[in-house]
């Protein structure tokens, strides 16, 4: 199992935190009692080098998995969530964490099972915090006027969640995309297109709108979420692996529930264990990330999530980056994560509750305009 080396004070916070992980003064053990106790195997996973993906390491790391009888082996962090969809259907992985991406394979005829969340909501279509756009210094691009946008030269990665984050705002704004300039920008080189004048300002998420300012002088946060987009990301296996494999991933998706629920309630140890696996992330920009991380760790599945999928299918498909010509109700199978509600509501105590009106069963077919009515925008 891939672990990174732990420091002396993450491994006694890692001892306390382990009998006391979730509210009520219960332990871990209490906690994810509802599962299998009979439940024993091994799941090879993947996960993005990225904070929002941090809770799959975490869970290893404090043994989460071991307590539901897993044995839970990581490969090395994948560079995109294309890679990991790859590795996914190539058998090098059971289970891997994916956003965007997701969608974009489902077109191509890719067959995928989404059981759960790494981040997003279940109560509501749109959550973004995790994103932010970054000027250069001199840009003339105001926080207060967001129409300062205007003709300014944007540094995005294109198809990614930061590019869609950057059309929702636009959207919103009223400013056509032709009235910006976009820069296809991998992640690591924002910071030196804001330094060398490539690029006025960059949108990403998290850690890098924090990374930027640190690392390029007088760069300044223009805008952080804002309901903008719904920021999408999955939990994803096979169709053929769940059918094979049902008792263990509900012990899987136990062991994640579990595990967000610790990261909401610890951030600080969250953070300090990010960044450890993290390469290159300084512990006080994880901290910062974590604030805003923690605000989109919600495991579960409602109709928001599928209209989620659904609004940024459509997003892709008005700026020709997808041809949304696939059923979203044909990628979800809720029924693991909503066993895991139902045996384990402990697990889920600390977040809001799920509108009557957006609450799914195992057959629950997604249509839009129902949906539309049961979830705050």
């Amino acid at each position: 199992m891939l672990r990174p080396p732990l420091a002396p004070l993450a491994v006694a916070s890692t001892l306390v935190l382990l009998a006391t992980a979730c509210s009520g003064g219960s332990t871990v053990d209490d906690d994810v009692e509802g599962a299998s106790e009979s439940v024993s195997g091994s799941i090879n996973a993947g996960y993005v080098s990225a904070i929002d993906q941090i809770g799959l390491p975490v869970g290893t790391e404090l043994g989460l998995f071991e307590e539901q009888g897993i044995d839970v082996t990581l490969a090395d962090p994948f560079p995109t969530g294309v890679d990991a969809i790859t590795a996914l259907t190539a058998g090098e992985v059971d289970v891997i964490q994916v956003g965007v991406p997701a969608l974009a394979a489902a077109q191509e005829g890719v067959e995928l099972a989404l059981i759960g969340n790494y981040t997003g909501s279940a109560v509501q279509r749109s959550v973004d915090e995790t994103a932010a756009i970054v000027a250069a210094e001199g840009s003339e691009i105001d926080p207060e006027d967001l129409s300062t946008l205007k003709g300014a030269t944007i540094a995005t990665t294109f198809g990614s969640i930061n590019h869609l984050y950057l059309l929702g705002l636009l959207k919103d704004q009223r400013i056509d995309v032709e009235d910006v300039e976009l820069v296809n920008t991998a992640p690591p080189d924002m910071p030196v297109a804001l330094e060398t004048g490539g690029a006025d300002a960059a949108v990403n998420w998290d850690p890098w709108p924090i990374t930027i300012q640190d690392q390029v002088e007088g760069s300044y946060e223009v805008v952080r979420g804002g309901g903008y987009i719904p920021f999408i990301g999955y939990i994803v296996t096979t169709p053929q692996f769940l059918e094979e494999n049902p008792d263990l991933v509900e012990a899987f998706l136990t062991a994640r529930a579990a595990t967000d629920q610790w990261i909401r309630e610890n951030p600080e140890d969250a953070a300090d264990s990010a960044a450890r696996w993290l390469t290159g992330t300084e512990p006080e920009v994880a901290l910062a990330a974590m604030e805003y991380n923690v605000q989109q760790l919600d495991a579960r599945f409602s109709s928001c999530n599928y209209l989620a999928a659904d609004t940024v299918a459509l997003l892709l498909e008005e700026q020709e980056a997808l041809e949304y010509g696939f059923d979203i109700n044909d990628l979800f199978a809720p029924a693991p994560i909503l066993a895991v509600e139902e045996n384990n509501p402990e697990l889920f105590s600390d977040l809001p509750e799920v509108p009557t009106d957006a609450q799914i069963d195992p057959d629950f077919t997604f249509i839009r305009e129902v949906a539309q009515n049961s979830c705050a925008v």
